[in-house]
């Protein structure tokens, strides 16, 4: 039996807002090597809310780790005007891999935000969805109406262990 081919989507702010809060990191080798061997993740799609040369090192280390990364559009000028949010790149995203390409069996989703509780329902409804990954145990009750098999929480020791940055 072939293994699935499943893909992820992570909202860079949820997950670094969330790890950073209870004072760790994720290290993002780790992460893409435990989403491969857990979730059997061939592709992670990485959103960022803006380019900055600034951030340089992050986006170079994503990119040697495998991640595609996905910016939000803006204008330079309204850079430190706008709201992070890529939820709706996100969600755009998903919807068009499902119209366009169906090359994928189910969704992975990195966040902790309500917005997504909509098209997390839908995916599940149609049998697209593998699991929404909480950065710690601070995520939208909204989610309680979904079933557990669903949800994890990356703060839990036996995961955070795995994919956690620790200093050399």
């Amino acid at each position: 039996m072939a293994k699935e081919y499943n893909i992820a989507f992570i909202d860079w702010q949820n997950l670094h807002l969330g790890t950073s809060s209870e004072n760790w990191k994720v290290d993002f080798n780790k992460f893409r090597i435990y989403l491969k061997d857990k979730y059997n993740i061939r592709e992670i799609y990485f959103f960022l809310w803006f380019l900055s040369e600034d951030e340089q090192d992050l986006y170079t280390r994503l990119q040697k780790s495998w991640y595609i990364l996905v910016f939000r559009e803006h204008s330079s000028e309204m850079k430190w005007k706008k709201k992070w949010n890529v939820d709706v790149d996100i969600v755009f995203e998903i919807m068009k891999r499902i119209i366009e390409e169906k090359n994928f069996d189910k969704i992975i989703l990195i966040s902790w935000d309500w917005d997504y509780i909509k098209p997390v329902k839908y995916l599940i409804e149609k049998n697209l969805f593998k699991k929404i990954l909480f950065p710690n145990n601070k995520y939208s009750s909204l989610y309680k109406q979904i079933d557990t098999k669903y949800r994890n929480n990356l703060s839990l020791d036996h995961i955070k262990n795995k994919i956690e940055y620790k200093k050399k």
